[in-house]
C-alpha cells in the first residue's frame, strides 16, 4: 500500500476553502486510496490553527474523523519521540524548522516515507518530496 506523510498545511487547507492549497488537496483526498501517516503534533498544530471560536467545530471534526478513519495512521506521541526531535531541532540551528516539523521529519525516516502532503519548503531542506508545492 503506497503511504504518504499529512502535514499540518493539508489539513489546514482541506478545512479552508479560502486557502491557495485548498484545491490540490481536496484532489489529493478526493483521489488516494493509500494510506496517510501523521501524529498527534501535527493535528495539535491542526487543532491551534483552528482555535478561533468560529473554527473550532472544524478541528473537533477533523481531528475526529482522523482518529477513526482507518486510512489514517496516527504516530502517538511519546517522550522518544520528543526527544529524537529536539535533537533535530538543536542540531539544525541553521534551519527555521520548527519542533513539530522535526518530529514529522524523525516519524517520516522511521516509516521509511518520502513524500509529505504539505506545500511546506522545510520538508524539501530536509529531504523530502512536498506533493502540495506551489
Amino acid at each position: 500500500m503506497k503511504r504518504v506523510f499529512g502535514d499540518a498545511h493539508y489539513f489546514l487547507a482541506l478545512a479552508n476553502p479560502r486557502d491557495t492549497g485548498h484545491r490540490a488537496a481536496l484532489e489529493f483526498a478526493r483521489q488516494w486510496r493509500g494510506e496517510v501517516v501523521t501524529t498527534r503534533w501535527v493535528l495539535a498544530e491542526v487543532a491551534d490553527g483552528l482555535a478561533s471560536p468560529l473554527n473550532r467545530w472544524l478541528a473537533v471534526l477533523l481531528v475526529e474523523q482522523v482518529s477513526r478513519e482507518p486510512r489514517f495512521c496516527i504516530v502517538e506521541n511519546s517522550d522518544a519521540l520528543f526527544a529524537r526531535g529536539f535533537d533535530l531541532y538543536r542540531q539544525r540551528s541553521d534551519k527555521a524548522w520548527s519542533l513539530t516539523d522535526c518530529t514529522s521529519f524523525v516519524v517520516m525516516a522511521d516509516e521509511g516515507l518520502t513524500e509529505a502532503l504539505t506545500g511546506d519548503r522545510h520538508f524539501e531542506q530536509a529531504g523530502f518530496v512536498p506533493l502540495l508545492a506551489p
